[in-house]
């Protein structure tokens, strides 16, 4: 079922027709003196107050679902007092955007590491059909359908990615967001929702495992650094043996060489300052 617009006429123009044709039959009674049978009598006053039920009000970012003895009728989405079907029942459903937090919960990456995660999103109605008669209550729709599409994308990505082409909950923050946003879209499609931004509250391993997991990165960060270190001494120290050749500075023999670049490797990759021995002898003393 979808959304359809109904009749909805401005409320103050009804009760302007309404005030004349009630003073206008009290005028028939009370100073005319009309004979009017009394059913006509009965079934006229009925319908003045049966009209009064078709009255209401719209806020804005509002909207009225219009029923009738268990029949839709449409949605009134504009905004003031209006004048709308008689006896029937008007369902207030609110068309601002709302936010959800998600309690934080326990799953498992993709790597089968046990992790925290939890997840803000922001939503609207946008088929207000759908949302009041496809599903029992869409509020409690979307909050159950949320933390299931949160535990389900957790489970796609490992925390951390160890290899260059992965994705991770931490490193891909934004394909994680899209991949929830679109498997969210798509569970509230049902309920006449859209889901606006979706945002990571909350993302962490697991008590029981969180200090391992901590001397692991440390670990990491420690051999990224390392390599990065030894990478560009290896780099000065190519470019010191090839500036003292081609600038014919000192001739050095194989042995020298490698001399020389063990010395410049331990200073240039020791976490302390070296401290220099200055030679006043010769080279090979």
């Amino acid at each position: 079922m979808n959304e359809r617009p109904t009749a909805a006429l401005s409320g103050w123009a009804m009760a302007a027709i309404w005030l004349v044709l009630a003073v206008g039959t009290a005028w028939f009674y009370l100073v005319a003196h009309m004979n009017v049978p009394v059913l006509v009598t009965i079934v006229w006053t009925l319908v003045l107050a049966l009209a009064l039920t078709g009255f209401a009000t719209v806020q804005p970012n509002q909207s009225k679902v219009v029923i009738l003895f268990g029949r839709y009728l449409g949605t009134v989405r504009r905004i003031g007092w209006i004048w709308t079907w008689p006896l029937t029942s008007k369902r207030t459903i609110s068309l601002r955007a709302q936010n959800f937090e998600s309690s934080v919960i326990k799953v498992n990456d993709a790597a089968g590491n046990p992790v925290e995660i939890a997840a803000v999103i922001v939503w609207r109605v946008v088929d207000t059909a759908r949302a009041v008669f496809n599903v029992e209550k869409y509020e409690e729709f979307v909050r159950l359908q949320t933390e299931t599409a949160v535990r389900h994308v957790a489970s796609l990505f490992p925390y951390d990615s160890y290899e260059p082409e992965q994705r991770s909950l931490r490193a891909n923050a934004d394909d994680v967001m899209r991949s929830l946003h679109d498997e969210l879209q798509g569970q509230l499609e049902t309920a006449g929702v859209e889901v606006v931004r979706t945002q990571l509250r909350r993302l962490a391993y697991a008590p029981e495992i969180a200090a391992d997991m901590l001397r692991r990165q440390q670990a990491e960060a420690v051999v990224a650094a390392r390599t990065r270190i030894v990478a560009g001494a290896v780099g000065m120290v190519e470019l010191a043996l090839n500036r003292l050749s081609e600038q014919r500075i000192v001739e050095l023999d194989e042995e020298r060489k490698a001399a020389m670049v063990s010395n410049l490797l331990v200073v240039l990759c020791g976490e302390q300052r070296a401290q220099p021995v200055v030679n006043t002898g010769t080279l090979y003393q």
